[in-house]
């Protein structure tokens, strides 16, 4: 299983959030391009012809590896829109997106502890039932592991013990699974001013 990839980087004054996953049911290595939180293009990639015995994880980790780097590249060349694909709106507006919402993103922490309301949708209806694994990274400590499973809102929280003057340098990333689709996210976190 490919986890994904998830980086930012910087071109002018705007940061760039990219994100590529696999989407297994769709047979699509998908790169997506982030601005404050809004999907601002996308790169996708079909291997459904080549979905058989010789082409497995590791090259379609490859291939998501490069499809990755060559958008990194764009955006630090000032090339983002000739690395994107261009699909016509109504191919858009027929895809089911799955997505990952941070409901209670300005008060999260509480007695100690990383306090997370999530939201999993798809195509805007709740995904009940999706399960989430959460990788919390922190400095000088390896990193954490939990999973949380949808109720029938499509909603998750899950409670982490932490030093909040670690927050400012740790990392949250969300994988959600709903019915053979998965959505990653990553949260920086800042402590409370």
């Amino acid at each position: 299983m490919i986890f994904g990839f998830n980086t930012d980087v910087k071109h002018g004054d705007t940061i760039y959030h990219v994100q590529s996953e696999a989407r297994e049911n769709e047979r699509l290595l998908q790169t997506q391009v982030f601005v404050r939180g809004r999907c601002v293009g996308k790169k996708a990639t079909s291997y459904a012809s080549k979905a058989d015995a010789t082409f497995g994880d590791t090259q379609k980790e490859q291939q998501l590896r490069e499809q990755h780097r060559l958008v990194l590249d764009a955006i630090r060349e000032g090339k983002l829109e000739q690395a994107l694909d261009r699909p016509e709106p109504e191919v858009l507006a027929a895809a089911k997106e799955l997505d990952v919402q941070w409901l209670n993103s300005n008060s999260v922490l509480a007695d100690r502890n990383l306090i997370m309301q999530l939201r999993v949708t798809e195509g805007g209806s709740a995904a009940p039932g999706a399960r989430l694994t959460f990788r919390f990274a922190r400095p000088g400590a390896s990193p954490f592991y939990t999973q949380a499973v949808a109720d029938s809102g499509g909603s998750a929280e899950i409670k982490i013990e932490v030093d909040e003057s670690t927050l400012p340098d740790s990392s949250l990333l969300v994988q959600a699974n709903f019915e053979g689709r998965t959505a990653t996210r990553k949260f920086l976190l800042r402590r409370a001013e």
